[in-house]
């Protein structure tokens, strides 16, 4: 690694291993075994699943050291072979990582409750530990991760041994066993009374490990959150283990661990990773789901370099909304406009897309929105079928982009592209995972989000490129943006919305928009900020299940019950679609004339345009009234 871990804490989110004991246990080796000999005795078995956590992404290897502290090895008779055991857990760790991991030194707790309470002295744990973390700090670790220890008096004696023999950096984990809304805790220290008490200790993280699974150790870390501003960890095990055909195993699902990963880091964690049960292709899916909400904070970075350098240069006055192109006039003139999502083909042959454009232009619809890779699934580029339906019919394009697959110098050449082919409607989104779709194992880019996507293109608007260099004139881009009303997260949504329009962002489309009373509350929370165009997204459901996929798979989509259940109760196929479509129509109409809604964006399920048809007819009248902005 280039940078030592101290500087990437302070500017991303650390991504560490999962379980060593667990992988272990997979290997066949019975748990009376001391899992930390086998450094020496079985090194291939380590060194094997140290590969498995690089490969997968982690951003730091921690050694088979839990329980290699003098105390605990003397359980197995092997209390004089500290150093051999240690020395041989960094070494497999160093090889593995390649310089593309750190590695960090595992010291877990003694086993044992500290005077008076149990029989081991402070003054032995200490001693312990500090013979412990000598050996690692000798071998050449790069951070210390004390895990597990659920009180604070034990805790205290590694992290003082730690200092005693190194300066760098410690990550201190403690375990809060049953936390959670309404549950008692086991034992130890409270998360509370932990915050309080490490302010002032000589670490640099502070969180919590193990417990009880991802829902205890979200419960322990927003506890922890609201009492410290220190930076923090959260390491869940894989839910609780079972016990199958005599076999204890962790059920929890990648996708799951995952999913939680990204709400830690929401909610502050600077370090993610897992504990007992977490699998390297766990590791691998919080990899990809942490860079999804990374990308923010580099946004960030990136948004402040732009500041500096759009302050540096001679100004260039950006081309007005209105005069981007014909979309922009319309918006800006006050036209209600009508938008219909355009799919594009998985395949070679895009007739069917082109002629769709055709149907809706003579049906008076206004401007096609062309998804780039929505769900992650690997369809024809958006661009390209943009300038196919323009080449055939007068239909203008709002064409997506992403910024899932393509890191800055490529946006910057695409945009660049666009803009000289005339592709000047613009939507900036962030992109949905790639495990979500047809390559699930390729690599999620996201250098920025959908935030730092729109500063770009404005400064491409104003005649730089994202060095703050000149590009010889200045494009004219019309950019958009999404939101999600109906968001389980509305505060973080309407934050973003916000952050959008201060970005640049010059209209919206949002989410498909099921139960009105969501929109009306997103307007009163949004009412704060500049008003810029707003198309408010419809989407007719074709069925039952399609409606449960929508709103158990697809992310940012919510079906209210009361919809999925009139679906449901529908009857045939075709009595389903048709309770879809008035579902669509009914909602539309409740709506149409609020005056935040500028249009409408419509979304054909399964590409029927025909059913986008019938919902059109309700703002007929809508559409001979002047909005306004």
């Amino acid at each position: 690694m280039t940078d030592t871990f101290r500087e990437a804490l302070a500017e991303r989110v650390i991504v560490f291993d999962g379980a060593m004991g667990t992988e272990i246990y997979k290997q066949g080796v019975f748990i009376n075994r001391c899992y930390d000999e086998l450094n020496i005795a079985q090194p291939d078995i380590v060194a094997g699943i140290h590969a498995e956590y690089r490969k997968a992404g982690a951003d730091v290897l921690t050694t088979n050291t839990f329980g290699a502290n003098r105390l605990r090895l003397a359980a197995f008779g092997l209390e004089g072979r500290v150093a051999d055991i240690n020395a041989a857990a960094v070494r497999l760790a160093r090889e593995a990582a390649r310089d593309r991991s750190w590695v960090a030194g595992s010291i877990g707790p003694t086993g044992s409750l500290l005077a008076p309470l149990g029989r081991v002295t402070p003054g032995d744990a200490y001693s312990a530990f500090r013979e412990q973390a000598e050996v690692l700090a000798d071998s050449g670790v790069d951070v210390f991760v004390l895990e597990t220890f659920t009180h604070l008096a034990e805790l205290w004696q590694a992290v003082r041994a730690v200092r005693s023999v190194s300066d760098r950096p410690i990550v201190a984990c403690m375990s809060f066993p049953f936390v959670g809304p309404g549950q008692a805790q086991l034992e130890g220290d409270s998360p509370e009374v932990a915050a309080r008490t490490v302010r002032g200790w000589p670490i640099d993280v502070f969180g919590t490990n193990c417990s009880n699974g991802p829902r205890g150790v979200q419960h322990a870390l927003e506890r922890l959150a609201a009492c410290t501003d220190m930076k923090l960890i959260a390491m869940p095990n894989a839910g609780l283990p079972q016990v199958v055909e005599g076999r204890t195993i962790y059920l929890a699902a990648p996708e799951y661990m995952a999913e939680h990963a990204r709400r830690f880091v929401q909610l502050g964690a600077g370090i993610v990773g897992g504990c007992c049960g977490t699998t390297p292709q766990m590791i691998k899916e919080i990899t990809t789901f942490v860079r999804t909400v990374t990308a923010d904070s580099r946004t960030r970075v990136v948004m402040q370099s732009a500041e500096q350098a759009a302050a540096a240069e001679v100004k260039v006055i950006p081309t007005p909304p209105a005069e981007k192109s014909a979309f922009g006039k319309k918006l800006y003139s006050g036209q209600f406009c009508v938008s219909v999502e355009l799919d594009p083909p998985r395949g070679v042959e895009a007739q069917k897309a082109v002629d769709g454009a055709k149907m809706l232009l003579e049906a008076g619809v206004d401007v096609v929105n062309i998804a780039d890779g929505p769900r992650a699934v690997a369809r024809m580029g958006p661009a390209a079928l943009a300038q196919l339906v323009r080449r055939e019919c007068d239909m203008e394009a709002v064409v997506h982009y992403c910024c899932r697959d393509r890191n800055l110098l490529g946006m910057q050449m695409d945009l660049l592209g666009s803009n000289a082919l005339g592709l000047k409607n613009i939507l900036a989104i962030t992109g949905d995972p790639p495990k979500m779709g047809t390559y699930p194992n390729a690599t999620a880019v996201f250098d920025i989000d959908a935030i730092g996507l729109i500063t770009f293109i404005q400064m491409l608007n104003r005649g730089l490129d994202f060095s703050g260099a000149s590009i010889g004139g200045k494009t004219d881009l019309l950019v958009g943006a999404g939101c999600n009303p109906g968001h389980v997260d509305l505060e973080l949504e309407v934050d973003r919305f916000g952050r959008k329009i201060a970005a640049g962002a010059e209209y919206f489309f949002s989410q498909p928009v099921f139960d009105p009373e969501l929109l009306l509350r997103f307007f009163e929370l949004t009412d704060k900020f500049p008003r810029v165009p707003f198309l408010v997204g419809i989407m007719p459901l074709v069925s039952s299940k399609n409606a449960e996929f929508l709103h158990n798979e697809v992310p940012g989509m919510q079906v209210p019950e009361v919809i999925r259940n009139r679906l449901a109760n529908a009857g045939s196929r075709d009595e389903q679609r048709e309770a879809g479509i008035q579902v669509a129509r009914e909602a539309l109409a409740e709506v149409v004339n609020h005056p935040r809604v500028n249009g409408v964006y419509v979304y054909p399920p399964f590409g029927s345009y025909k059913a986008v048809l019938r919902i059109i007819d309700v703002i007929d009248e809508r559409r001979k009234r002047p909005t306004t902005v």
